[in-house]
């Protein structure tokens, strides 16, 4: 089955069919009448017909006819089918597909198999995405297989080959006119399968296998997820402000925000080891008293819907709140403001996140705010740039709710970080409640720890920068100036990259931006213009900004090494340089915050330039879906802008390819657009914050008398 390309868009998808001339050749249906499949080739000018069963089907259908059996309640049950059918379809000639087969003749069926991390590949080593696979086991080796189901690394081929074991999905039945599918992908659209034009190709294959002697027509439908706007569609002049109003009614269409009658039953799941539940209408919505969920996680089932992750974190409470704070300035919308303040009222002082021991001015973690709390394994860990990222979401949102009840426990954080933050301006990434137990936070004050990892360090920096334009004090200066000067003078081929190199770089505009406002040296102008130049070098002309790969040995989460590595740590959503996709959750987000305050240091046109078209390319990849009210409006973590879809390699055991992050993703850069929209920079956004007034005396009870 050769694939050929087809050149499809990307909101109508057209599939080559076959027109039938006169009534000497019909395609028979076995399915429900609401099989994908079916609907979409009512519209068509094929002469089909449709039976409710397999046995109805046979029966009726006529020599030459093709017959397609299609599978009515996968994955629960498989298609009943007969020897006794199959003998029929051999003696009145009938071309047959048929999908999920309770039998098969002279292939032993073991059980039903849901996948784990296998992927569907063509016999051309293509990779295709199969939501919510579920296969029949084969106890026979079935010799070429069209599509077989296989763990392997890859973007979009294999690109180590296939693994030793693999389990076919489509095949030809020897000595017979007869595709057997083990799975079931007539319902294709409801399901999200993708790439979408591949999974065309797939379908002109089998129909042109069943029906070779046809004609061609077209055929097409509208999937059920697509972009906003298409890659060369005219925007319309409100584009920015509508993407702001779905970006911000995505949080309570996917259930984002906790309700009261629900925070205990999600609680008690998450006690029993339970972090993700499927999304429903019937889930109440919040305001924001009871805080918020982390996201929607990035596994796509049979029916194109995606669960719920049910981990209550900081920094996605803390973003999601500034985007709600930064909406309703835009929309001049009063439970906006209200549910942005509650968010920061619940987690600051009505969780046990400023408590316990992150409340206790004798524990060595006081001030701090943990990475969650929604369990212990949360509670304990303290990642400086989750908690850079809290505080500098919060005084976006103190700065636009016109607050300080939460000053004192946001200095508290900052000294808090800064005390912890080694001798050069590092921290490391992450210290839990037990190392601070051991060693006191003065060990780590007086470390002289190295990490070239800006993804852990450069938010430290920016928030020292800005408390010391709020103090005045020359001890947050020092720590960031130490700890950007060595990054630099190591940069790029000696960072630590987390998922790609890329992120590293995006990473560092802030806080070099904000150094430039207030050290505005020719050799700080010069480091920033670099990182800036090195990031718009990756913008494609659509906006995007492409994923990069440092040297792989530099790499913490790098493409996974092997089939066997595909699914078992973090990772990169691509399997090498140049493959076409911009992530969301750790490079392209943050690229976005950190050119947008770099354009207000540097005044470029150029640069402005770059970042409206940046602008405009999120815009247009925005998620809008009718079917999926919890995807509406969001933003995924992976989009492909050759194939403009939502596309990547899955390989990452965490946060996948259609994860849906409150905070990281959704919350930067709905507030960023926010901040566009007001025509204003973080930095002078909140620049007359009185957050200085805490800082005397708790900078006399938690540093050092020395300092």
């Amino acid at each position: 089955m050769r694939l050929q390309k087809l050149y499809l868009s990307f909101f109508i998808l057209f599939i080559p069919l076959l027109f039938v001339r006169g009534n000497e050749k019909r395609v028979v249906f076995s399915c429900d009448k609401s099989n994908n499949l079916y609907t979409i080739i009512q519209n068509s000018k094929l002469d089909n017909v449709r039976y409710d069963s397999p046995s109805e089907a046979i029966s009726n259908a006529h020599e030459g006819d093709v017959v397609l059996i299609l599978a009515n309640k996968y994955p629960e049950e498989l298609t009943q089918m007969t020897n006794e059918m199959y003998r029929i379809i051999g003696e009145k000639n009938i071309k047959t597909f048929i999908e999920f087969p309770s039998l098969i003749p002279n292939i032993p069926i073991n059980n039903i198999t849901k996948a784990n991390k296998e992927r569907a590949v063509n016999n051309s080593n293509q990779i295709l995405g199969i939501n919510g696979l579920h296969y029949i086991s084969l106890d026979k080796k079935i010799d070429s297989p069209f599509i077989v189901a296989a763990k392997v690394a890859g973007f979009d081929t294999a690109i180590y080959g296939l693994p030793e074991k693999t389990e076919p999905l489509l095949f030809s039945l020897p000595d017979s006119d007869i595709l057997i599918s083990t799975t079931s992908i007539s319902n294709f659209v409801s399901g999200r399968y993708a790439p979408q034009r591949e999974w065309g190709e797939v379908w002109e294959n089998i129909l042109k296998y069943l029906m070779p002697d046809t004609e061609i027509g077209d055929l097409n439908w509208n999937p059920e997820l697509t972009v906003t706007y298409r890659k060369e569609e005219k925007l319309p002049a409100n584009y920015q402000k509508k993407s702001i109003k779905n970006g911000i009614e995505w949080y309570r269409n996917a259930k984002i925000l906790i309700d009261e009658s629900y925070s205990d039953s999600i609680q008690e799941l998450v006690d029993k080891g339970i972090e993700r539940i499927e999304w429903s209408k019937n889930i109440p919505s919040g305001n924001g008293s009871y805080g918020s969920i982390e996201c929607v996680v990035s596994e796509i089932n049979e029916n194109g819907g995606q669960p719920l992750g049910l981990i209550v974190r900081g920094d996605c409470v803390s973003e999601t709140a500034m985007a709600y704070a930064l909406s309703g300035k835009v929309f001049n919308d009063k439970e906006y403001n209200k549910i942005s303040q509650n968010l920061m009222d619940f987690y600051l002082i009505n969780s046990i996140a400023t408590k316990n021991e992150y409340g206790n001015p004798n524990h060595a973690a006081y001030g701090l705010i943990p990475w969650g709390i929604s369990n212990d394994l949360w509670y304990k860990a303290s990642y400086g740039d989750d908690n850079a990222r809290f505080f500098l979401a919060s005084i976006v949102t103190s700065a636009i709710t016109k607050t300080d009840r939460w000053n004192e426990k946001l200095m508290k954080s900052l000294l808090s970080l800064l005390r912890s933050t080694g001798k050069n301006g590092f921290r490391g990434s992450r210290i839990d409640l037990k190392q601070f137990e051991e060693n006191g936070w003065e060990f780590y004050q007086n470390r002289e720890i190295l990490n070239l990892s800006p993804h852990f360090e450069a938010y430290l920096w920016a928030c020292y920068i800005w408390a010391y334009n709020q103090t005045g004090d020359e001890l947050f200066l020092e720590k960031a100036e130490k700890g950007i000067n060595i990054m630099m003078e190591n940069y790029p081929d000696k960072l630590v990259w987390t998922n790609g190199l890329a992120q590293e770089r995006a990473r560092m505009l802030l806080p070099l931006a904000w150094l430039v406002q207030v050290r505005n040296t020719p050799e700080n102008r010069k480091m920033l213009i670099r990182i800036v130049d090195d990031v718009l070098n990756l913008q494609d002309e659509s906006g995007a900004i492409r994923e990069e790969l440092g040297s792989l040995e530099m790499g913490k989460y790098p493409p996974p090494k092997s089939n066997e590595a595909y699914g078992t740590n973090e990772a990169s959503l691509i399997a090498k340089n140049g493959d076409p996709v911009s992530d969301l959750l750790y490079t392209t987000n943050f690229a976005f915050l950190g050119l947008h305050e770099a354009s207000y240091v540097l005044k470029d046109p150029k640069l402005k330039k770059a970042v409206d078209k940046l602008a405009e390319f999120l815009c247009r990849i925005q998620v809008s879906s009718k079917k999926h009210p919890e995807l509406h409006g969001g933003w995924m973590r992976a989009f492909d802008y050759d194939k403009f879809e939502h596309w990547g390699s899955n390989a990452d055991s965490g946060w996948g390819a259609w994860v849906i992050e409150s905070g990281w993703t959704q919350g930067w850069i709905t507030s960023i657009l926010a901040l566009r929209e007001i025509d204003t920079s973080i930095w002078k956004l909140t620049e007359h914050s009185e957050i200085e007034k805490n800082y005397s005396k708790l900078k006399e009870e938690m540093l050092l008398t020395d300092k």
